[in-house]
């Protein structure tokens, strides 16, 4: 398998404006690391992803939505005590999107580290893909994402930690203590220029001091997501910019997570750093100009069309 991942994937229900008026709402289904999976899939690459549902239609959904989209689900557990989670999408403007989360104490929170280990075992994956909101959403859930770390160490699997910091799901000082002892164990970190500062201590506030820093922790490579501006990575060979492609943004839902799986479907295929900006800010364009959390991904051949080909 090239990339495992787990993590927490919702309902979403997203309505045409004020949720109090009332209305019709369309149906999908909404979580960063199977948003990843859906991505790298669409790009070719074999992905398992081992999240937890309930035993209902919800769970059914989440799936067969992923099955359908070509992600390994055979690692994927259900809850027989639990509900799959559910995430309301209010769009109030353009940006942005207030998002009503009723998950706490779902099927997905509940995942077990045992879960977990025996589905790392089983994919032996060339990549570990987590995000930070996995350790948000219970204790159990965070001993799976810290195992799965301990065991992408021992088995030389590349880890890739997107920072994808969510206030609603705890605080910037409980995110911080955790990614400050997990940024080091990445290979790949991906942030966002402002959640860079919950990986280190208090230190000057720049981001290029703050990505050596890191870099001499011991993280292989970071990524800097600087919206309109484009990303940049540093790295032992230096630091390379590039611009975001010049789109008309229609929701920027899941374009975080098409930008992960942009870079780490270059990273697979073994293509040199600004191959994989240009593949990372061309899948984050396609998730912009579409509405929803991945259905815009592209496929290979669709690349070609903001110039950015499979080299």
């Amino acid at each position: 398998m090239s990339v495992f991942t787990f993590g927490e994937t919702a309902i979403a229900l997203r309505g045409s404006g004020p949720l109090r008026l009332g209305g019709s709402m369309g149906v999908s289904i909404a979580g960063a690391e199977s948003n990843v999976a859906i991505g790298l899939a669409r790009l070719g690459h074999e992905v398992s992803w081992a999240g937890a549902v309930g035993y209902d239609e919800a769970g059914e959904l989440v799936l067969r939505t992923l099955r359908a989209e070509g992600v390994d689900v055979s690692a994927a557990s259900r809850d027989c005590g639990a509900a799959t989670g559910l995430a309301l999408f209010e769009p109030r403007l353009p940006e942005p999107t207030r998002v009503h989360d009723y998950r706490a104490g779902s099927a997905g929170s509940r995942i077990t580290a045992c879960a977990v280990a025996e589905a790392f075992s089983a994919a032996r994956p060339k990549v570990l893909h987590l995000t930070a909101i996995t350790p948000a959403l219970s204790r159990t859930a965070r001993s799976a994402a810290c195992l799965a770390l301990q065991l992408a160490a021992e088995q030389s699997t590349m880890a890739c930690l997107d920072v994808n910091y969510r206030s609603q799901l705890w605080s910037s000082q409980e995110a911080a203590e955790v990614m400050r002892e997990w940024a080091p164990k990445a290979d790949v970190l991906i942030a966002s220029d402002d959640e860079l500062a919950l990986c280190l201590p208090e230190g000057p506030d720049d981001t290029e001091l703050r990505a050596k820093e890191l870099l001499a922790l011991g993280v292989g490579e970071v990524v800097v997501k600087l919206g309109a501006a484009g990303a940049t990575a540093h790295s032992a060979q230096g630091r390379l910019h590039r611009p975001a492609r010049a789109v008309r943004a229609v929701d920027a839902a899941g374009a975080g997570d098409a930008f992960a799986a942009g870079y780490l479907s270059a990273l697979l295929d073994g293509a040199a750093t600004a191959a994989r900006l240009e593949r990372a800010t061309a899948t984050w364009a396609f998730a912009a100009t579409s509405p929803g959390h991945w259905e815009g991904a592209p496929t290979r051949a669709e690349l070609a069309l903001l110039g950015a080909g499979m080299r």
